[in-house]
């Protein structure tokens, strides 16, 4: 699911598998079976030769085009663009299952300030969630969570300048958090996260690497993944 500037919404996604799915579009990158003949062994750009000769030109079927050449520069535009990130074949390679060095994914990463409204536990893992926010016209709009990762003196200090400004209700009304502990949104946050990403979760080892206290003048460097 792409934006109106041609950009993956992941949350769009989600939300037009359920009310829009006739606005979906599907890539077709590799192929590995044709007309009951396994074509894994083959060469990659032999697969996707035959691939193109089969993928219609019209919606909502699209051949993924290859880049070939300076594959520094390419990422480099990538993540001018805010997209997610590139993924890098060998040409020779056959295919495999699994992780493999002929196919590797490379990441673009992206940087914003957040503030701080909560804490909670991961459901599956419990552990230490950060809850996000971000600024909005109408005052604060829920950003998404991260994970908590300090050293035990850095966690204790976090801890400690959280429980000052601990509140009974979340700074955005109706937000609901299962046993969240809201915090008035006074402590910012540099976060570190997936380009692309519209919205924060607790995945792809993004991190909440700075934050400061406002009104105090000093930065404390605190490491988050989310």
């Amino acid at each position: 699911m792409q934006d109106e500037h041609g950009v993956s919404d992941f949350e769009a996604l989600k939300s037009a598998i359920r009310w829009t799915p006739q606005r979906l579009v599907f890539y077709t990158f590799d192929l590995l079976y044709l007309t009951g003949k396994n074509l894994r062994d083959r060469p990659l750009l032999e697969r996707r030769a035959k691939l193109r000769e089969l993928v219609p030109s019209g919606h909502p079927f699209l051949f993924s085009e290859e880049f070939t050449g300076d594959g520094a520069a390419f990422f480099q535009a990538c993540a001018d663009h805010q997209l997610e990130g590139i993924v890098s074949k060998l040409a020779s390679s056959k295919y495999r299952s699994g992780r493999s060095k002929t196919w590797l994914k490379t990441k673009c990463f992206t940087e914003g300030s957040f503030v701080i409204i909560g804490t909670a536990r991961d459901r599956k893992t419990k552990a230490a969630l950060a809850l996000l926010a971000r600024a909005d016209p109408q005052g604060l709009a829920y950003a998404g969570s991260g994970f908590i990762v300090l050293s035990a003196v850095e966690r204790a200090e976090l801890s400690a300048r959280l429980q000052m400004n601990r509140v009974e209700r979340s700074a955005i009304p109706r937000l609901r958090f299962p046993d969240a502990q809201w915090v008035k949104p006074q402590l910012t946050a540099r976060v570190r996260y997936l380009a692309g990403s519209s919205y924060l979760r607790a995945r792809h080892g993004e991190r909440l690497c700075v934050a400061n206290q406002r009104g105090v003048n000093r930065t404390k460097s605190i490491s988050l993944f989310r």
